[in-house]
């Protein structure tokens, strides 16, 4: 009975033993189950939000980019208009996969100009320009890296690489030509406020309040130079434009110079010889405007009261600018003053001393004698003794 009772209860052991290992077995696969199940999610979970991750960082990224150049100003370009229609940008994220975000408009904080048509891949991207006269922008994209910005500042083409999560950004930026102002807005406003400023009625040039407005003075030489002389104008508006050319480029290589005692110790006494005025897309001199120019083209003598050459001895500067209705007023006014004023010429009917400018453009005036007297108050006889005064080259201030 003994032995009866050990089998069966040895029996009974080996079921229960069985049957637990069986139990045991199965939770583990559960759980080994459960642990795939949860391995899985959590991968899936990961990738997700890496994805979301990413999203955030292009959507961070086109938010706002920021640059800044060597002076340390900083650019930013920015999202004006989030979603303007159904066209994505693309990017990679990390694990090689795309994702897109809607085609945006960026505008630049400091320059005002837009891009719009944005089309971004993985590896390109291409901005159209809007409007002309603002800095254009051409990007190219290249690989992820870490965020970083640099400028680099060039004469005509400036390049702006920026450093983002997404990726390398090429910016170029072409700076806008100088626009010309139109023929009907073109005057020379800004050259008779300046010499109603600083000249005088008698022609004193004061080259220090110049050179205090030096900056509007050379506003207005650019101007003149970006604003040459057309066909289409008249006759009188051309020797206008010419006359106030040479006035201003004279003031303005007294002014660059200045303090300086006379004209002449400049360019090695021949100050007129130098080109260095550029008008359109030629360069001139002083002497190529008044001697190649003006007393040829047009034949006036009175030119030479109306130019000055910023010495004592010289015509007086008109202290306002000359234009197409004022022409030919300013040149009897100009003439007379200069003939009858006995600081440059001493007049009487036998005998007259008179100004270089008489001598050196005879051929300008002809009979001396019945050219002065279309001016002169005081009649001169014809056959009245001719003398020329000495020139002084002292500056007319």
């Amino acid at each position: 009975m003994k032995i009866i009772r050990l089998i069966v209860i040895a029996i009974f052991a080996t079921s229960f033993i069985a049957c637990t290992s069986e139990n045991t077995e199965k939770e583990q696969t559960t759980n080994n189950s459960s642990a795939k199940a949860e391995q899985t999610a959590t991968k899936t979970a990961q990738k997700v939000d890496a994805q979301a991750q990413v999203t955030s960082v292009v959507e961070e990224e086109a938010q706002k980019l920021k640059v800044v150049d060597k002076k340390g100003n900083v650019q930013t370009l920015e999202i004006t208009q989030p979603t303007i229609n159904k066209q994505k940008m693309k990017a990679l994220t990390p694990d090689k996969k795309e994702i897109s975000f809607p085609k945006t408009e960026v505008q630049s904080s400091n320059t005002s100009s837009k891009v719009t048509k944005t089309k971004v891949t993985n590896s390109t991207a291409s901005i159209s320009k809007t409007p002309s006269e603002k800095p254009q922008i051409e990007v190219s994209s290249i690989p992820v890296t870490q965020p970083s910005a640099s400028f680099k500042n060039g004469n005509s083409n400036d390049k702006i690489t920026v450093k983002s999560q997404i990726k390398d950004v090429e910016v170029k930026v072409k700076q806008p030509e100088i626009q010309k102002t139109t023929q009907s807005s073109f005057s020379h406003t800004a050259w008779d406020a300046l010499l109603r400023k600083h000249v005088s009625s008698s022609g004193k040039v004061n080259y220090k309040g110049f050179k205090a407005d030096q900056t509007a003075l050379d506003a207005y030489t650019k101007l003149l130079a970006n604003n040459p002389i057309q066909d289409s104008w008249s006759r009188n508006k051309k020797m206008a434009y010419w006359i106030n050319a040479y006035n201003a480029f004279t003031v303005k290589m007294i002014v660059d110079n200045y303090p300086i005692a006379s004209i002449t110790k400049l360019d090695g006494g021949k100050p007129w010889d130098k080109k260095w005025i550029k008008l359109g897309d030629k360069t001139y001199s002083l002497n190529n405007i008044e001697n190649d120019i003006l007393r040829p083209q047009y034949k006036d003598a009175r030119i030479h009261f109306a130019v000055n050459c910023a010495a004592k001895s010289c015509p007086p500067l008109l202290n306002r600018a000359w234009t197409a209705d004022n022409l030919e007023a300013n040149f009897e006014k100009q003439a007379k003053a200069f003939i009858n004023n006995s600081s440059f010429n001493q007049i009487d009917a036998k005998s007259v001393s008179i100004s270089k400018i008489f001598e050196w453009y005879a051929g300008d005036f002809d009979n001396i004698i019945e050219y002065l007297n279309q001016y002169s108050s005081t009649p001169i006889n014809a056959k009245a003794k001719v003398k020329y005064l000495e020139y002084d080259w002292d500056l007319n201030q």
